[in-house]
């Protein structure tokens, strides 16, 4: 049983999570290292983590979809891919060598971080798309869910990228599918972690109170601000992820 005051401070850290990633993706460089300080062993940390974390990219998507930011029908063939790519992860992480990665995600998270900060055109403007939409989304969607069920971090930023890069959405309808689509990633992860018994579930539910706050809040500020607060929160996010990952992996 964990103290009444951490679980409080445990919803505010949820809460801070919540409005973090619905702009800019990366909670959970806020979320773990809290669950893994509140006392609760590793693989407990990340399954609560995942729990308490969907419930608040539900919460982003639900207002970005609400605000007319997400077609989620043009979404759904990526939705089932991105599902199977990160049950797929999941299922193959304990079977694969993963240290490489421990290198070349920061290499990319940087590399993210300067496209963002440098590129002159990112507005919320849509541009003409590189590739067809419906062809190729769910062919992103299945790699880098696979990538979030075998490794996880940045891959809000990377899914952020590909919908600005690739399909040239503007950055707020890029930030609103990254949601969906991470909030699916999430989702599949679970289906692991639940039955396993992995989650804390008293942990999971304080916190998820406060990322249904921080979600609705964040994913309005993404919406009202657009890309003046997505781009810096993006390159700071990046940033921040990739020195955690090379110092800390």
């Amino acid at each position: 049983m964990l103290d009444p005051l951490i679980l409080l401070a445990l919803m505010a850290v949820g809460m801070l999570a919540g409005f973090v990633d619905a702009i800019a993706g990366g909670g959970g460089m806020i979320t773990v290292p809290a669950l893994l300080s509140a006392g609760l062993p590793p693989v407990a940390a990340l399954a609560t983590n995942k729990m308490q974390s969907v419930v608040g990219t539900g919460m982003a998507v639900f207002t970005y979809w609400r605000r007319g930011f997400i077609a989620l029908r043009d979404l759904l063939p990526a939705i089932a891919l991105t599902f199977a790519g990160s049950s797929l992860g999941a299922f193959t992480v304990s079977r694969v060598d993963v240290s490489l990665l421990t290198v070349a995600v920061p290499v990319a998270l940087i590399a993210i971080a300067l496209y963002f900060l440098f590129a002159p055109k990112l507005s919320d403007a849509d541009k003409a798309a590189r590739l067809p939409f419906r062809r190729f989304v769910p062919a992103m969607g299945f790699v880098i869910g696979f990538y979030d069920g075998i490794f996880g971090p940045g891959t809000g930023a990377f899914f952020t990228v590909g919908f600005v890069v690739l399909f040239g959405l503007g950055l707020t309808r890029a930030t609103g599918s990254t949601k969906a689509l991470n909030f699916t990633s999430n989702l599949a992860a679970l289906v692991i972690f639940i039955p396993g018994g992995h989650v804390v579930w008293p942990v999971a539910i304080v916190m998820a109170i406060g990322q249904i706050i921080g979600g609705y809040l964040g994913a309005r500020t993404g919406i009202r601000y657009g890309a003046k607060i997505i781009r810096p929160l993006v390159v700071v996010v990046s940033i921040a992820l990739a020195i955690k990952l090379l110092l800390f992996p």
